[in-house]
Order: C-alpha cells, then sequence, then structure tokens
C-alpha cells in the first residue's frame, strides 16, 4: 500500500504516539483504579462487594469483549474502531469520575471496559497493518517499550492525584489522553482499506460468553441466595457458548480448533494460572498495605514498582532464552520464584517498612514473572498455526483476564472476609495473610503444569 508508514518519519512516530496513548489509558485504568479502592469505598460508603465489582466489572467487559473488538476492528476498519473505543472509553472515564454512588461507578466501568475491547485490539493491530514490513517489528517493539514506561508512572501520578486531590481524578486524567490519541491518529494513521466485510463476526458467542462470566464471577461475589441462579445462568451460558463456538467452526470468535493442540491448550492453563495468583495478589495487597500500614495511595501505589521494571528490563531476554530452551524450565522456574515473592509479603503488617518488608517480596515476585511473561506470550503464538495467530493472541489475553476476575471475585470468599470488613485492619490483616497462601498455590499450580506438560516447539 502506498500510504504505509515509515517508523523514522513524522507520520510513522505520530502513529505510535496515538496507539501507545489510547492502549496506556486501557493499561493503567486496569491498575491505578486498585489503588483508588480504600478511598472509593470510604467516600461511596461501599462495602466489599462494590470495591470487588469496582475492579471486575471492567475486567469482565474487556476479557468478555475483546475477542469481537477485533473482529469489529477486521470488518469495519482499525482506525475507525480505534477512535470510537477511544471515544467511548473516555466518555465512561468521566461519568466514573462523576459517579454519585457505588452503582453508578460499576455501571460505568461497565461501559469503559466496552471501550477498552475496543481500542486495545485496534491500538496494536494499526500498527500492524499500518507499518512497512520491515518497521512493523520496530514499531511494535516500541509500543511495547513505551506502553511499560506508561504503566510504570501510572502508580506514580495516580497515587499523587489520589493523595492530593480526589480518587476521581484517575478518570478525568484520561480526558488529555484521549486528546492527544485521537488528534495523532486522525493526523498521521492512514485511513486504510484494510475493512473486510466478510471476516468473521460473532455477536451472539460475545453475549454468550460475557453471561456466561458474569453469572459465575456475580456467583461467587454475592454468595446470597441470588448466587445460584447466577451460577446456574452462567454454567448454562458458558455451555452454550461453547456449543456455538464448535458449530460455528472457523468463524467463532474463539475458534475452539486451537484447543486440539495440546501446547496451546496447557500454556493457557498456566496462564490462568499465573494472572489469577497475580490478580488476586494486587487487590489484596494495594489495600493491606493503606488500610493496615497506613500508606499513602502513591506510596501503596508505586510499592510493586520493582515488578514493572524488572519486566521491562528482563522480558527481552526471558524471551530469547525461552526461545533457546522451550517454555518449561522458565516457566517452572519463574512460577516457583513468583511464588516465594508473594510467601515474603507475610511481612508486611501494622509496622510496615518498605524496604524491609515490601521491596524483597516485590522483587522476587518481579523476577519470577520476567521469567514468565515474554515465555507465556512468545509459546502461546508458537502453538497456534501462524494463520491464527491472532486469534491466539486474543485467547491469550482474554484467559489472562478472567484469571485475574476469578480470583478477585474468589478469594475473599475463601478467605472469609465480606460486608465492610476490609475497612477494619485486624480483620483485613486476617484475610490478607490467609490470601497470599492462595495466590503463592496458584502460581506454584501454574509451574507444576508447566513443569510436567509443556514442551520445546519443533525447531
Amino acid at each position: 500500500m502506498s500510504d504505509q508508514l515509515r517508523l523514522g518519519t513524522t507520520r510513522g512516530r505520530g502513529a505510535v504516539l496515538a496507539s501507545t496513548v489510547a492502549s496506556g489509558m486501557a493499561f493503567l485504568d486496569g491498575t491505578v483504579v486498585n489503588v483508588a479502592l480504600p478511598h472509593i469505598g470510604a467516600d461511596l460508603h461501599a462495602d466489599l462487594a462494590g470495591l470487588q465489582w469496582t475492579v471486575n466489572a471492567y475486567t469482565l467487559a474487556l476479557a468478555s469483549l475483546v475477542l469481537l473488538g477485533g473482529a469489529l476492528g477486521d470488518r469495519y476498519g482499525r482506525r475507525r474502531v480505534f477512535l470510537t473505543g477511544v471515544t467511548w472509553f473516555t466518555v465512561a472515564s468521566v461519568l466514573c469520575g462523576l459517579s454519585p454512588g457505588i452503582g453508578v461507578l460499576i455501571a460505568a466501568r461497565t461501559v469503559q471496559g466496552m471501550g477498552a475491547a475496543l481500542l486495545t485490539p485496534s491500538s496494536l493491530a494499526l500498527l500492524q497493518s499500518s507499518f512497512v514490513d520491515k518497521d512493523r517489528a520496530r514499531a511494535i517493539g516500541a509500543w511495547s517499550g513505551l506502553s511499560g514506561v506508561a504503566t510504570a508512572l501510572g502508580p506514580f501520578v495516580g497515587g499523587w492525584l489520589i493523595d492530593a486531590l480526589s480518587w476521581r481524578w484517575i478518570f478525568f486524567m484520561n480526558v488529555p489522553l484521549a486528546v492527544v490519541a485521537v488528534l495523532a491518529a486522525l493526523a498521521w494513521v492512514p485511513s486504510g482499506r484494510e475493512a473486510d466485510r466478510t471476516a468473521p463476526f460473532d455477536i451472539l458467542g460475545a453475549v454468550l460468553g460475557a453471561l456466561g462470566l458474569a453469572g459465575i464471577v456475580y456467583a461467587l461475589i454475592d454468595h446470597g441466595i441470588r448466587a445460584v441462579p447466577a451460577a446456574i445462568v452462567g454454567v448454562l451460558a458458558t455451555a452454550a457458548f461453547g456449543v456455538l463456538e464448535h458449530r460455528r467452526g472457523d468463524r467463532a470468535m474463539l475458534p475452539l480448533t486451537l484447543f486440539t493442540r495440546r501446547q496451546f491448550t496447557v500454556i493457557n492453563v498456566v496462564t490462568l494460572f499465573v494472572y489469577a495468583g497475580l490478580g488476586g495478589l494486587t487487590f489484596f495487597l494495594i489495600v493491606e498495605l493503606q488500610v493496615v500500614a497506613g500508606f499513602s495511595a502513591l506510596l501503596a501505589g508505586v510499592s510493586m514498582l520493582p515488578v514493572t521494571l524488572l519486566l521491562l528490563v528482563g522480558s527481552a531476554r526471558a524471551g530469547a532464552l525461552s526461545s533457546r530452551i522451550g517454555p518449561r524450565w522458565p516457566l517452572t522456574a519463574g512460577g516457583l520464584i513468583a511464588a516465594g515473592g508473594v510467601l515474603l509479603f507475610q511481612l508486611v503488617g501494622p509496622h510496615t517498612v518498605y524496604w524491609t518488608h515490601v521491596l524483597p517480596g516485590a522483587i522476587l515476585l518481579g523476577t519470577g514473572m520476567t521469567l514468565t511473561v515474554a515465555p507465556l506470550t512468545a509459546a502461546v503464538l508458537a502453538a497456534a498455526p501462524t494463520g491464527q495467530a491472532g486469534a491466539a493472541s486474543g485467547v491469550s489475553n482474554a484467559v489472562a483476564r478472567s484469571g485475574g476476575l476469578l480470583a478477585i471475585a474468589a478469594l475473599p470468599l475463601v478467605v472469609g472476609i465480606a460486608g465492610t470488613q476490609y475497612r477494619q485492619p485486624p480483620a483485613l490483616d486476617r484475610a490478607f495473610h490467609a490470601a497470599l497462601w492462595c495466590c503463592a498455590g496458584l502460581f506454584v499450580t501454574g509451574a507444576v503444569i508447566a513443569g510436567l506438560f509443556a514442551r520445546r516447539p519443533p525447531s
């Protein structure tokens, strides 16, 4: 195509800017909101279930619809869907910031997750389709690096905004970022002719998948009389989703033929356990540091910065190691090391000192995740046919988010904390330390599965 971009040009840099800023908003809202949970709970008088839904409503919508978002980009044009997603996400962010109560916030977070499901796959697909072949890998590499920097800066900015102004500003800050992303996309991203009206479009599959996840998650969070019908709906919708996707074959949103490949299934199971452990830990740790240890929102937010920095520095090397020796040993060692880091957080409590009680666990967790994240991504793509790499990546993304979603829904029930007990330091502290054993167990389970069943793909 004559309008394809080159990385060293103004248009090329502008396209990377648009993609990075937009995807950075979605990444940040998946993490910074955790820092604000105690403040949201106090301001909106929310119980623990309200805080769980504040996180999970966003993740549920994103995990359920991200595959559909990719298909919409293929069918209607990636730039068009990208701009729609950014605008949708930003309007929902403003609604989140203006929410007068926890119910409105949860609804707005659901809508925000829908916007993220549109912009997240489109942001990377824009680079894939817009750049010339020789610059494509470099553009995606620049996107990855800049997204990592944005993720690292997010806790600083978010924590400062929460302490200095209000939790509402972590949503309002998306407005100027969105303006930059939209203007850059309009100015520098080619409109292209990538729309394909024959691309698979599985709206019923998306609805059933979302309904299945929502029913199961609702049952885990509510665990009252309404939990039983919710669980039944979730199970039936999930079963119907599986039947539908099987019948649709190659036109399915989730190509089930991918799961006939043993390596693909194994890697996704490992992904589920790893991200369940990480999601559960993050949810509890950030609240524990503020409610029990007395950390500010800023300090609690940056407490996990070593994990991000280690991922930035070491992921490329871990990916190269995995390509040489296969994913089994990096995933096994990474899961076990991460589990050790989780257990080091047992030192956290009422008299926590960051340098001795938090930093060691963060470093060990970051080391384990560094050995794990890149090999998981590389292995899941290597296990899929070349023509289904996009679908494989989408499945892996959805599985990772579903792991965190289910962990946040189930862990409070498992460790026996509910209602407003999270505001009581002794009750939260007991639940936190019990949750650490569960999260470590999830990491160990993933490591064992990788050690037993993952294999090196044929060269």
